[in-house]
């Protein structure tokens, strides 16, 4: 065995499997950089790590095997550019408003009618309000409180029985309205609401039978109650016309996609808003560019010009993207392995999932010596 990847068994403990193979090594008892340095002592012929960025394994793998190259996987480095980017647009998604809608609104007039009620209407601009946006407008300020009386995030989420990954959500916020951009509420959008523009065409059309509609949109995917189809047509009943909502603008998660996909991958219309979001924001313009060289790096195995790449980074005006180039830089030869070997932890995902089926069908009925056994041995 010459080199392996490391994977959290997150019921158990840790997985190392072997990159050639794709084939589980051992499982350790525990997620501890102290049991990954132990059995690295025991394996001096390792001689490649391939990991993500946590600081149990780097710290684990250079007390273990400080002969061992360590390599820091390119999936992980392009998920954690994603989420600093992710965080980017969100602080510049006043810019996505301003986005011209693919299809322009249209209204539909109702037949047999006698009153009118307020139409729908977009609330992209609206303060949003709910439980959950009262409680997040709640908490960070208790977040931002304690971090400027020198609590670390750990410390924190004891302190307010929140996951520290929550605590470092709340953290990085500026405001708290950036947790709260999925929608106009702070609520889970309705599934029937994807159905809306043909709900209101068969309703043009004479169909008012919520049984028959239902059984339609189910056909094209609708996975909801037939409930909730009558109370969301309910309003429909009483009202002489509806004005269709005019598409709602893209949102953080689309827009994000946007800058992280492959060019060649965008159709006409996204193709057009990507060039108009940057074009109407300098930020995200240089953010664009930051990408892609980073991805021209990851592609074409350029690690040797990571150095440069982050102080490009540092030197532009993109804090999210700083603190992404800080953990890089704080492993920074992995980094740049991971960016300049052929190594990689991606084919072993398959295997990963296996084994977490395996961990999911005995979680309560076995103690770890029997789930090892069973992990390890398993086909």
């Amino acid at each position: 065995m010459d080199d392996f990847a490391l994977r959290r068994g997150h019921t158990y403990g840790m997985i190392l499997i072997d990159i050639t193979t794709s084939r589980p090594i051992d499982m350790l008892p525990e997620w501890s950089s102290q049991a990954l340095a132990g059995w690295l002592s025991q394996h001096p012929d390792v001689q490649v790590v391939c990991r993500d960025r946590a600081g149990c394994y780097a710290d684990g793998a250079t007390r273990g095997a400080p002969q061992a190259t360590q390599v820091a996987d390119r999936w992980h480095m392009w998920r954690n550019l994603a989420d600093a980017v992710e965080r980017t647009i969100t602080k510049h998604r006043s810019n996505l408003r301003g986005l011209a809608p693919v299809t322009p609104p249209s209204d539909i007039h109702l037949p047999n009618s006698t009153a009118v009620q307020p139409t729908l209407q977009a609330q992209d601009t609206e303060r949003r309000v709910g439980r959950l946006a009262d409680r997040t407008r709640h908490r960070h300020p208790q977040v931002h409180q304690l971090l400027a009386q020198g609590l670390d995030l750990r410390a924190i989420a004891r302190e307010l029985r929140l996951a520290r990954n929550t605590v470092r959500r709340f953290a990085r916020a500026s405001d708290p309205e950036e947790q709260l951009v999925n929608n106009g509420t702070g609520k889970r959008p309705r599934a029937v609401e994807e159905f809306a523009v043909y709900l209101h065409h068969r309703w043009e059309q004479g169909c008012t039978n919520a049984e028959q509609l239902y059984q339609e949109i189910k056909a094209l995917g609708y996975r909801g109650k037939p409930t909730t189809l009558g109370q969301y047509l309910q309003p429909w009943r009483s009202q002489v016309t509806i004005a269709l909502p005019p598409p709602p603008p893209p949102t953080v998660r689309q827009a994000t996609g946007w800058f992280l996909r492959n060019p060649d991958t965008l159709d006409t219309g996204e193709r057009e808003q990507l060039q108009a979001l940057i074009a109407a924001c300098p930020v995200l313009a240089a953010l664009r560019n930051h990408i892609r060289a980073f991805a021209h790096m990851m592609l074409r195995l350029g690690g040797d010009h990571l150095e440069q790449w982050i102080n490009s980074v540092q030197a532009s005006e993109l804090p999210e993207l700083h603190s992404f180039v800080t953990g890089l830089r704080r492993d920074f030869d992995a980094a740049k392995a991971g960016l300049t070997l052929p190594y990689s932890s991606g084919k072993v995902e398959g295997h990963v999932n296996r084994i977490k089926m395996l961990k999911r069908q005995m979680y309560g009925r076995a103690n770890p010596d029997l789930v090892r056994k069973r992990v390890l041995l398993a086909d």
